[in-house]
């Protein structure tokens, strides 16, 4: 294939394929527990609100892994963050389902969280740094998708397995994939694919350091854009099959064919988010302003919209149009901030916060759904897409409409 003959293209396949694959036994794992609620609530196995209380403590442990290893990931080789990060997510998910004590049971399930926050960060800057900057918006693009395909492939497996053994299934994939990452990474550090520190040094010094050019960025921005999607594409997908199996009153079974239907769908807002993104002549302001609106209002028609059917049209919708916007911010954003020096670092803090959110968030959302209810549960929702259509505003209508082939951020 004449793709495969330009060696900048075929390196930047070979590192996007090896880190999307990797994204995606990462994002099955943390997506199980979600799956198998409907499961375990109807077996008398947990609560709603001790699962609620478990998903908190995972988020709070990713959060501040992601703080943590992002930092780290700027001073240690991807090869050893990411493998070791998956053998060791894998050994503690597989300890879950063995565990009695329901103390054991949080703080093993954190520990899965906190070794998987030692992936994204330290994947987000070997491929900013090893690729040309087009190919880099590719290569997130394929793992922020196996971010989203995690959701319905966890959905799938809950729906033909008892609980115990998605946890073993998704355990042995993690192991795998962590080995397979050690050897692949080592294989592209000989070949001369994968090397550490590029960067311009310089060009990062003339801009007054890393922080102050994060500022400069507008990171303040994107750290609301980071929460409020956080919220939504982690623990309103998380809560997504008790969502229609007790609001919507759909069995167990069907919510969980119904759930990964859903996020099935919802995987493919990575790419509409890109290609409206080029149509818009990289405009991401404009493009965040568009899907934050459409998001807006699909959460506000899912509340006074009881059909069934139309009511999940509307949430698959809303969830969608969300996720666009965080694909601005994790593919584009996070790249375009590769001179800075501290890609990994940065990236850590963007879901640091992201994560802290939705942890808080799954905790308060549990607790609600018996005093406010479902239906005022979206209202909230809805309210959050509301904060960032008036946090993209701050951009200004200048940013927002310019007229700009190249959006610099």
């Amino acid at each position: 294939m004449k793709l495969f003959k330009e060696e900048k293209v075929r390196n930047a396949i070979f590192l996007g394929v090896l880190c999307s694959v990797s994204y995606l036994a990462v994002y099955i794992a943390r997506n199980i527990l979600g799956s198998v609620t409907p499961q375990l609530v109807e077996n008398g196995v947990y609560t709603e609100k001790f699962i609620g209380s478990v998903s908190s403590t995972y988020f709070y442990f990713y959060a501040f892994g992601q703080l943590i290893n992002g930092a780290i990931g700027d001073k240690i080789k991807a090869r050893n963050m990411i493998s070791f990060g998956l053998i060791l997510a894998g050994a503690t998910n597989l300890l879950f389902p063995m565990l009695k004590s329901e103390l054991s049971v949080r703080l093993v399930y954190g520990m899965t969280g906190f070794f998987l926050s030692m992936i994204y960060g330290p994947m987000t800057k070997v491929v900013a740094e090893n690729t040309e900057p087009i190919h880099a918006v590719r290569c997130s693009l394929g793992y922020t998708f196996a971010s989203f395909f995690g959701s319905p492939l966890a959905g799938v497996l809950a729906s033909v397995m008892v609980w115990q053994s998605v946890f073993k299934f998704s355990s042995a994939i993690l192991l795998a994939m962590g080995v397979l990452c050690f050897v692949m990474f080592l294989i592209f550090e000989k070949q001369g694919i994968v090397k550490y520190g590029q960067y311009d040094k310089k060009k990062s010094e003339r801009k007054e350091g890393a922080i102050r050019e994060l500022f400069r960025r507008h990171i303040v921005v994107f750290t609301i854009v980071s929460i409020i999607t956080g919220v939504i594409r982690t623990t309103v997908i998380f809560w997504l099959p008790t969502y229609l199996a007790q609001y919507l009153e759909f069995p167990t079974e069907q919510a969980t064919s119904i759930y990964s239907l859903c996020t099935l769908l919802i995987c493919a807002s990575t790419f509409v988010a890109i290609f409206v993104y080029e149509r818009l002549k990289s405009n991401m302001e404009l493009t965040l302003l568009i899907f934050f609106v459409l998001s807006t209002a699909s959460f506000l028609g899912a509340y006074f919209v009881d059909a069934r059917l139309v009511n999940i049209i509307l949430m698959v919708l809303a969830i969608f149009t969300n996720n666009c916007a965080t694909t601005m911010l994790w593919s584009v954003y996070c790249n375009s901030l590769k001179d800075t020096g501290i890609v990994s670092g940065a990236t850590g803090f963007l879901d640091f916060v992201s994560y802290i959110a939705a942890g808080t968030s799954s905790t308060i959302f549990a607790n609600s759904v018996s005093t406010i209810g479902w239906g005022n549960l979206i209202l909230v929702w809805a309210g959050l897409m509301l904060v960032g259509v008036i946090t993209t505003l701050t951009f200004g209508p200048k940013r927002i409409f310019r007229k700009a082939e190249i959006n610099r951020i």
